[in-house]
């Protein structure tokens, strides 16, 4: 039975992956539980630490398919953590009493949080590849739509023509800085925990550290320099990055709502028979990806600052913020691959409507070009009469429903300085989009140099 959207049969594969499911599923906890004991053995066998009789013995039974799932369960709600119940099993499928060396000098939490920092591993190379593939589709439409002109907006009113390229190259920008950060996250977070008690390894007379390296080395995780058992930075940083990625995410599903809206209709979310339909309107087409992105996004953002909540531990071993973690972080990392993969699904197939772009700029009757004239006054008037000037030129222009171009023609302070083939020339779109294309040419090449887009 399930409860959590994330484990919905109706709407798992909407909110989030089956790949990230299985990276934060109990089979591949458990499993990371096995591996982290079966390595733990081998290291120590090597540094004669416990005898390698011993360590080939449980070695042998470190497989999943020799862990009892529903007596872990009961065994989990008995003693109040998983470890010490997948410990018990180990022991007890040895021969000999060759399984009273499993887990030998760690502690519950060493194994909990290399688990989990195994698991974080496995989810940011999910993450990245989603990243990847939505980059090379921003890069396309980006490249398409260099020179496409379409409105800027500012404050939800028309401001000034952009291109539709820049805005998308805008939100690459942000991806390409996402994979930087993900890239530099790795060497601070993939680091394993392995340090006794109270994180002094007191309960290994000899080879301690040469233990904890060996078994990182096993795992291929960085050593730590000191016991992060309540000093959780790292996983915080997880959960920072998580949230800055869905904010970029929710950047672009809020621009799609927006441009989607039947007034505007300048770009629309990939369709196929039904999708987004409404139950009692058939016209409809929601923006029904991008919900789910807004939805989801917003509850990463709340997980990230329960992570940070979760920082804030008592002591060396932490009653009650380290399972704050427990909760949140793989609900966060689902929500995010689902935002991910209907973001990729947006930008792969996004449908563009340049004419429609073209027909929105048009709408004001030129007033969207009124900083594009009060520039070109500007040498002759100067920029602040020029502007004072304007601004009261399209007030007119409103109430009267006279054209812009008309007005300024015609005007006494104008007329003798501009004619009005170069009052025309102002007004047009296409020659008022900056250095649009070059900054989409900018992000583009370090995109292409395997760098990252500054902003």
């Amino acid at each position: 039975m399930a409860a959590s959207i994330i484990d919905s049969t109706i709407f798992q594969g909407i909110f989030t992956t089956d790949a990230m499911r299985h990276v934060w599923s109990d089979e591949n906890r458990t499993a990371k539980y096995v591996e982290i004991e079966r390595a733990l053995a081998i290291v120590q066998a090597r540094l004669g630490i416990i005898p390698q009789e011993a360590a080939d013995e449980i070695v042998s039974h470190c497989r999943m398919e020799e862990i009892d799932m529903a007596r872990l369960r009961e065994q989990t709600e008995r003693i109040g953590y998983p470890i010490l119940g997948v410990v018990t099993q180990l022991n007890q499928l040895c021969r000999d009493k060759l399984g009273e060396f499993v887990h030998w000098g760690a502690t519950t939490q060493d194994i909990t949080d290399t688990a989990t920092v195994l698991q974080i591993r496995e989810a940011l190379e999910l993450v990245d590849g989603e990243l990847a593939a939505i980059a090379a589709a921003m890069a396309k439409l980006a490249k398409e739509h260099r020179l496409t002109p379409m409105i800027g907006r500012s404050n939800l009113q028309q401001a000034i023509p952009v291109t539709f390229g820049y805005k998308v190259a805008g939100l690459l920008s942000a991806i390409l800085r996402h994979r930087e950060r993900l890239a530099q996250l790795k060497e601070r977070v993939l680091v394993g925990e392995f340090a006794g008690a109270a994180g002094t390894l007191a309960s290994l007379e000899k080879g301690a550290m040469e233990t904890q390296a060996g078994l990182c080395a096993e795992l291929a995780l960085g050593q730590p320099t000191i016991a992060w058992h309540t000093i959780r930075d790292n996983i915080a940083e997880t959960g920072a990055l998580l949230g800055l990625i869905g904010g970029t995410l929710g950047k672009l599903s809020m621009d799609v709502k927006l441009m989607m809206q039947t007034e505007v209709g300048e770009v629309f979310e990939p369709y196929h028979h039904g999708r987004g339909s409404s139950s009692t309107m058939p016209q409809k087409r929601n923006p029904i990806a991008s919900c789910y992105i807004h939805a989801a996004i917003s509850v990463v953002r709340q997980h990230a600052a329960a992570l940070m909540d979760a920082m804030v531990a008592d002591h060396e071993r932490s009653t009650g913020p380290w399972e704050i973690e427990w909760i949140v972080l793989p609900e966060a990392f689902c929500l995010i691959a689902g935002a991910l993969k209907q973001s990729r699904a947006i930008v792969e197939g996004l449908e563009v409507d340049a004419a429609a772009m073209r027909r929105n700029i048009a709408l004001t009757g030129g007033l969207v070009m009124s900083e594009a004239v009060m520039m070109g006054l500007g040498p002759y008037i100067g920029r602040e009469y020029a502007h004072d000037l304007v601004y009261d030129l399209c007030r007119e222009s409103l109430a009267t429903k006279q054209p812009l171009i008309d007005l300024l023609a015609k005007h006494p302070e104008i007329e003798p300085h501009v004619p009005r083939a170069e009052l025309e020339r102002m007004l047009a779109p296409a020659n008022y989009l900056g250095q649009s294309g070059v900054m989409v040419d900018r992000v583009l090449d370090k995109m292409a140099q395997g760098g990252r887009a500054s902003a």
